[in-house]
């Protein structure tokens, strides 16, 4: 009777460890993102952009060399515009930027307002693209000619 006890005590004591082991040894590093660095030839005119247009909030930054601006991304972490890209690089629409809002319409409102061109992923003007998931997305260009992407994914 003691030896069926003290294998029931073992097996008590030891089941939750050896599942507490396993999960720590199948667990790996998560990666997250920090930031995404933007190279800008005009700093304060891409600041002015990205505050107005897409409203993002600038933060503090470290350097204060008039060189960068910080913008908070909420927990997809920050948006860093670095002052020293040479004007006219050609940037793909596939290599872009994309920030989700609760309406494409309404956001597409003040792009008419402030007079940004936007287009449809195939490039015709002032169109909203409608994915076969459902999501609508416009795309337009940053001061610099970075592809910047608006969606309404959840």
């Amino acid at each position: 009777m003691k030896q069926v006890l003290f294998i029931a005590f073992i097996l008590l004591v030891t089941s939750p460890v050896q599942k507490v082991m396993a999960q720590i040894e199948t667990k790996k590093q998560v990666t997250v993102l920090n930031h995404i660095a933007v190279y800008v030839a005009d700093l304060a005119k891409a600041t002015a952009f990205y505050k107005s247009v897409l409203n993002l909030q600038e933060i503090p930054e470290p350097f204060k060399d008039n060189r960068h601006t910080w913008f908070t991304l909420g927990s997809a972490g920050q948006l860093h515009l670095i002052q020293g890209a040479k004007v006219g690089n050609e940037h793909d629409k596939n290599e872009h930027l994309c920030f989700s809002v609760a309406s494409v319409e309404d956001f597409v409102k003040n792009l008419d307002a402030k007079k940004v061109h936007y287009e449809d992923w195939p490039g015709k003007a002032s169109t909203i693209t409608n994915r076969v998931d459902g999501v609508k997305q416009i795309y337009f260009k940053d001061p610099d000619g970075h592809w910047l992407e608006i969606n309404d994914a959840k």
